[in-house]
């Protein structure tokens, strides 16, 4: 099945959602975004698309999208299930997500699980900081800045 792709534009550029009527397959960070399909976007990326915008809006706090089934070990799919329980508006650290999944001293494998995580903002791993500070973030740290001041939260 041919995936579609659907943009939405934030302050920090344009990010795009690609899908298919079985979920969401990946969002793309600003400096990966797409050219957009033509036509109708299925279900979950028109779904996705909308929550995204209202999220940069500062209208959701909270995704209800619908996301496919992406090759992923157990580990990535465990730190992403971890992810997606840290709360709106707060951070953990790379330790602090590691020791949430039973592995407290694989805090640099979590950093590369969020690097693998085919869905950011959906599954914030923008939440994750080092422990001296902002950590890194696959779309840069301007855009884990504006994802975090989203959600109130400000790093110097």
């Amino acid at each position: 099945m041919k995936s579609f792709v659907a943009n939405v534009r934030s302050p920090v550029g344009v990010w795009s959602i690609e899908g298919t009527e079985e979920g969401v397959l990946h969002i793309h960070l600003p400096h990966d975004a797409l050219r957009a399909s033509k036509g109708a976007a299925p279900g979950p990326v028109a779904k996705a698309a909308q929550q995204l915008t209202e999220c940069f809006d500062g209208a959701r706090r909270t995704f209800t999208v619908k996301l496919a089934t992406t090759p992923s070990t157990v580990f990535q799919r465990d730190v992403w299930d971890a992810l997606r329980k840290i709360p709106f508006g707060q951070v953990r650290t790379y330790g602090e997500v590691a020791a949430s999944v039973n592995r407290p001293r694989a805090h640099r494998a979590v950093g590369n699980a969020n690097h693998a995580n085919p869905w950011p903002v959906v599954v914030p791993c923008h939440r994750v900081v080092a422990t001296n500070g902002l950590g890194g973030y696959g779309g840069g740290d301007t855009v884990k800045r504006y994802l975090l001041g989203v959600e109130g939260v400000t790093y110097d």
